[in-house]
């Protein structure tokens, strides 16, 4: 590509709805914890008073891959079991929700308004679980079904791909984690995010981007805590880019999909400074000396390295996924895509 032509993708790049709001994510953190401070510090008062024996998450899309970060804070800060509510169960299946008075359902949502989210939901509402909804609508069903609502203040996000309020989302996941934890470690790095994030979205990741220009497959790997991140990659690649982009944990990859790389085969990682990070950086250097093409969020020496801040690792993935929009955002520019307008997908999606 020529310079001229790079400065004019680069302009384009920069004048769509996407990129406009996934560099608002962080003044949308800012206003989440501004606005629910109170009701955070109340929530894990009663958490900690009445644990739940375990918790269900509700949420589809971005959101169901907020709701993965969500299991590994819940799980690894505070020993409780997470998983995710299969919708079709309720929506389709009508199947009776099982007694839990003592469960925690967390549902997230953008819209708060797709059927089968509804569904499951008042069906975990049924079966006496305690229902917290993070949701950007507060005049939605969802907000009003749920016994507390963390709003995200995200504000109007009218590109299709969801960035601010997925960024929310895993901030306000940690924030609910951090308090009721009493983690003051993690509580103060949650407090830093409105600092941290517009930084992390002036990083420079076009060096991933001559890989993934003309490529059709990839694989985008992450562990633990930056598992999330590979997920959401995983999707925004498919959904702005037109990119079929496959999301392998760096544990998982070594158990069969790892057959598919050869030379020039993209791997885009996601890696914290934990252990977990350590192998999504070994993997990515395996898979380098077969001839990949690999670029790693904050990866090793040997691997193409993307810059990356330093911060608590469960931190770390909603920076580096703030970084990870720009770049998308660009390639499907660069690709002839209109990023805010992906074909045949719309805003709200209403699933049944």
């Amino acid at each position: 590509m020529t310079e001229i032509n790079r400065v004019i993708a680069t302009k384009d790049a920069e004048a769509t709805l996407m990129f406009a709001e996934a560099a608002e994510g962080g003044a949308a953190v800012g206003r989440f914890l501004a606005r629910n401070g109170l009701a955070l510090s109340v929530l894990a008062d009663r958490l900690r008073a009445a644990p739940p024996s375990f918790i269900v998450t509700c949420a589809r899309g971005s959101s169901d891959n907020a709701a993965t970060y969500g299991k590994y804070l819940f799980e690894t800060l505070l020993g409780i079991t997470t998983s995710s509510a299969a919708p079709s169960v309720s929506s389709v299946y009508a199947a009776r929700p099982v007694r839990a008075s003592n469960a925690l359902c967390i549902a997230i949502s953008q819209s708060g308004r797709s059927p089968d989210l509804l569904a499951s939901v008042a069906a975990q509402k049924a079966g006496g679980a305690y229902v917290v909804a993070l949701v950007n609508d507060e005049e939605s069903p969802l907000a009003d079904s749920a016994d507390l609502v963390l709003h995200l203040c995200a504000g109007a996000e009218r590109s299709v791909a969801a960035t601010k309020s997925y960024i929310v989302s895993l901030a306000g996941l940690a924030a609910l984690a951090a308090a009721w934890a009493q983690d003051i470690t993690l509580q103060a790095a949650v407090q830093a995010l409105p600092e941290q994030l517009p930084r992390a979205f002036a990083f420079d990741w076009s060096a991933a981007i001559p890989s993934l220009r003309e490529a059709r497959n990839l694989f985008v790997i992450g562990r633990g805590f930056t598992f999330a991140a590979a997920q959401e990659a995983a999707l925004k690649l498919k959904e702005t880019c037109a990119l079929h982009a496959e999301c392998v944990s760096a544990a998982e990859v070594k158990h069969g999909p790892m057959a598919l790389v050869r030379d020039g085969f993209p791997i885009f990682g996601f890696a914290g400074s934990d252990a977990a990070g350590d192998d999504v950086r070994a993997t990515g250097e395996l898979f380098r000396s077969r001839g990949a093409s690999v670029h790693v969020a904050n990866g090793g020496e040997g691997t193409a390295a993307l810059p990356a801040s330093p911060a608590h690792p469960a931190i770390e993935p909603i920076l580096q996924i703030q970084s990870f929009y720009r770049m998308a955002n660009a390639l499907a520019v660069l690709r002839g895509l209109d990023p805010d307008s992906p074909p045949f997908l719309k805003k709200v999606t209403s699933t049944r």
